[in-house]
């Protein structure tokens, strides 16, 4: 319970790390000179401290999830198929809070609703892609364990929302 809190606790710290790249990325764009390199670095910092997420929360379910060895044979293949599929519906939820914090200062209605729905539809992808690996984890482990690693999933992906929802600000109207 100690190292699930650690781990937790030093996710908690990547998701303001990731957010405040975010933050900086939003100064650095009015810089013109230099703002399509502070774009390029910005981007991969970002890809690192995401990469660095997947990891430690990997390691959490690895060390929640108590798998046999045949289980984590079959276990982890599907996992990284679901992570891969998951980072892909992630790429749109980063890619509108980075175009939120470019145009915080300038931002329309129309963009706000464009990326509230753009908010909405990850929520709805990240839903969808749940309910497709519920009979496929079911075929690798237990019914019980697919329950587990969809609670530790879901937690750790609401842990990081939190940790991102706290950082970033309201839409002023």
């Amino acid at each position: 319970m100690i190292t699930q809190r650690r781990i937790a606790a030093a996710m908690s710290v990547s998701a303001v790390l990731l957010f405040n790249t975010f933050a900086f990325c939003q100064a650095s764009s009015s810089q013109s000179d230099s703002s399509s390199q502070a774009q390029t670095s910005t981007d991969k910092d970002v890809d690192l401290l995401r990469k660095d997420i997947r990891s430690q929360k990997k390691q959490i379910i690895a060390a929640n999830m108590n798998l046999t060895d045949k289980e984590s044979e079959q276990f982890w293949p599907v996992y990284d198929q679901y992570t891969n599929e998951l980072v892909a519906i992630n790429d749109k939820k980063y890619a509108a809070i980075k175009q939120f914090a470019q145009s915080y200062d300038t931002l329309t209605d129309d963009q706000a609703q464009s990326l509230t729905k753009q908010a909405l539809e990850v929520d709805e992808s990240v839903a969808q892609l749940r309910m497709k690996y519920i009979p496929i984890f079911a075929k690798v482990i237990s019914g019980k364990k697919t329950a587990l690693f969809f609670q530790l999933d879901r937690r750790l992906v609401m842990l990081i929302d939190l940790q991102l929802s706290a950082a970033i600000p309201l839409v002023q109207p």
